[in-house]
């Protein structure tokens, strides 16, 4: 797996370049990682609603390929785009979103903080109150809030074309978050998004980035 540190890049840059590059390639071609960071941005997402940008003020709002609603990019945040050939991989879509939030919740780990999944609702979430506790969230029932106490820390969106994957994962570190007051961060209103330094853990950017790298190379590397 080729990896490649791109910097700050504007989004729409990225998103064109990933384009490319994966109607380029051929079944010989090296698989790569991309990491970065994005000006402020809104991304748009496939089925993604007007509705869920609430007040996008000066911020551009970029329509994208991915999955899923409406997020925003931002300095301080770590994205990592992985460009897998999935059929050479061996394993489905599936399989590799799971792999991708594994990266997260590990690389989370390495900094004291738990990550958990929600079913149907792509993503790394962690508990405000305790995001060190390592006790299993419990199922909500039918009429609660299934984000309740928490906060989303990591935002994920793929698009597969010919069976290779671009777009990727955003983990939060320490940025601006009140962009997302202005949204409903991936079509879900009122939900709460924190980064790293929200919930107590200040790190360096670069310290995250190097972690998150190595756990993504781990599980999407040997293929």
């Amino acid at each position: 797996m080729h990896i490649k540190h791109l910097g700050l890049v504007p989004y729409a840059d990225a998103f064109e370049a990933m384009r490319l590059f994966t109607q380029d390639r051929n079944s010989e071609t090296e698989d790569a990682l991309w990491l970065c960071q994005h000006p402020a941005v809104f991304t748009q997402g496939l089925a993604g609603k007007a509705s869920h940008v609430l007040d996008a003020g000066d911020i551009p709002v970029v329509s994208s390929n991915r999955g899923g609603q409406v997020t925003f990019h931002g300095p301080g945040q770590v994205v990592a785009y992985p460009l897998v050939d999935l059929k050479r991989a061996g394993y489905f879509v599936k399989e590799y979103v799971y792999k991708l939030e594994e990266s997260v919740i590990r690389t989370l780990g390495d900094f004291g903080v738990v990550g958990h999944r929600i079913r149907s609702a792509p993503g790394i979430y962690v508990r405000l109150r305790a995001p060190h506790d390592h006790a299993q969230l419990p199922p909500p029932t039918l009429d609660e809030d299934p984000f309740a106490g928490l906060g989303k820390i990591s935002a994920l969106g793929i698009k597969v074309s010919r069976h290779c994957t671009y777009h990727g994962v955003a983990l939060n570190v320490a940025m601006d978050l009140t962009p997302f007051d202005r949204i409903n961060p991936c079509g879900y209103a009122g939900l709460r998004t924190v980064d790293l330094h929200t919930i107590g853990v200040d790190v360096g950017l670069s310290d995250v980035e190097q972690t998150l790298e190595r756990y993504l190379s781990q599980f999407l590397g040997a293929v």
